[in-house]
């Protein structure tokens, strides 16, 4: 069950994770129910980032917006996760920076600048992203396991394949 404000209340600096279904929309908790994210021009209130417009696009703009106008029916929660690898910044300093970036237009790569990335700059000063790493982690094992596979292929050819040739050739 997500959580709401009745169970968990976000405190000033927090990161806040959306789920949007086959990836995570990040935003910076702000105060009195507010966030600070980063999403693209043509979103419009309520919609989250969940469009395809949210990965494909080369500018976002830093909105402010209430956190329910933002989630929606999504599920979400407080996720500070990186504390325990960086040191977060003072949270009055990580509201005002977020504060004054709102409406400042950024450019946006879904791989070196997302939302996720823009969180955790204002959060930690990082710009990081997990599930852009996680994203590459899998599609290196893929194509590792494609390379496997494909060898595993050509090394049977090899071994059986083989033999026809030479079947064909002594008849």
């Amino acid at each position: 069950m997500a959580p709401t404000l009745y169970d968990e209340k976000p405190e000033l600096g927090d990161l806040i994770e959306i789920f949007r279904g086959s990836y995570q929309h990040w935003a910076v908790y702000v105060g009195d129910g507010f966030i600070v994210h980063l999403a693209p021009p043509s979103e419009v209130p309520g919609a989250g980032a969940s469009s395809l417009m949210s990965v494909i696009t080369e500018k976002a703009i830093v909105k402010k917006e209430e956190l329910w106008d933002v989630v929606g029916t999504d599920q979400w929660e407080i996720n500070n996760s990186l504390d325990n690898k960086y040191k977060p910044r003072p949270v009055h300093v990580i509201a005002r920076e977020a504060c004054a970036m709102v409406g400042n237009e950024l450019p946006y790569c879904i791989f070196r600048g997302n939302c996720e990335h823009f969180a955790n700059e204002l959060r930690y000063g990082k710009a990081e992203s997990r599930q852009v790493r996680k994203a590459g982690e899998t599609v290196m094992v893929a194509g590792v396991a494609a390379v496997v596979g494909l060898g595993i292929v050509a090394l049977a050819g090899a071994l059986f394949g083989g033999g026809k040739k030479e079947n064909k050739n002594t008849q």
